[in-house]
């Protein structure tokens, strides 16, 4: 069992089978109040079901030769690491009063409830747009993403790269499924990146910010309630 495969089996056995909102509610009725830093909550855990699921489909793809399947299962991979990173990021600048308290929980609302497809009523956000905020704190992850990202769409590494060669001797197009040739000896590492990745954003990062999120609830409780009150009288 090689290093990726070990790290899926531990994390397929570390998945939160439920969050208990009530237990949250005893822990700090003052920070959990607010519906945001219970879809904070949800947000962490749905990321890493979605991780730890399109990345063991990535691994059992890549073992069958299966390389195009692959890489665009990892893309996806590395677009929900992204929604971790991103949410990371706005616990910490309402922790700095970057951005205010409300325009927190809405994009907490955004990144969990948000569509294309008008299965709700709330516009999801660009993925680009996340993946371009996540590249300020780990530089080069947009540039991977492009990468993958030839390969997910019919262009020319997705078609004509992937599927011929041309033999500029004999003036003839030969095809074939490159796939492997061309991207099977990066792929582990590049899934190896993707997890650690999504491991110190899970379990280093979100732990100490949504700790320092419910103090800051805490100091200034009195004042949200006072905006939330003015705000339902509007």
């Amino acid at each position: 069992m090689d290093a990726v495969e070990q790290n899926l089996v531990n994390w397929q056995a570390s998945l939160l089978k439920s969050i208990p909102i009530a237990g949250l509610l005893a822990k700090d009725p003052v920070a959990y109040k607010w519906k945001a830093t219970f879809r904070c909550w949800m947000l962490r855990e749905v990321t890493f079901w979605r991780v730890s699921d399109l990345l063991t489909q990535s691994y059992a793809l890549h073992q069958q030769g299966h390389s195009l399947g692959a890489r665009i299962l990892l893309r996806s991979g590395f677009e929900t690491l992204a929604v971790m990173i991103y949410l990371n990021q706005l616990i910490q600048k309402v922790v700095t009063n970057d951005i205010d308290f409300w325009t927190f929980s809405e994009k907490t609302t955004v990144l969990l409830l948000g569509s294309r497809n008008g299965s709700t009523d709330v516009k999801s956000l660009n993925i680009v747009t996340i993946l371009e905020n996540c590249d300020k704190r780990y530089p080069g992850l947009m540039s991977l993403y492009a990468f993958l990202s030839e390969s997910a769409h019919p262009n020319y590494e997705g078609m004509s790269k992937g599927y011929s060669i041309i033999d500029h001797d004999e003036y003839e197009t030969q095809f074939l499924n490159r796939w492997t040739e061309l991207h099977a000896n990066e792929h582990l590492n590049s899934m190896q990146l993707c997890m650690e990745t999504f491991h110190h954003e899970y379990d280093d990062v979100w732990p100490k910010r949504m700790n320092a999120l419910e103090l800051w609830l805490h100091d200034n409780d009195t004042e949200l309630e006072a905006a939330k009150s003015s705000r339902e009288a509007e």
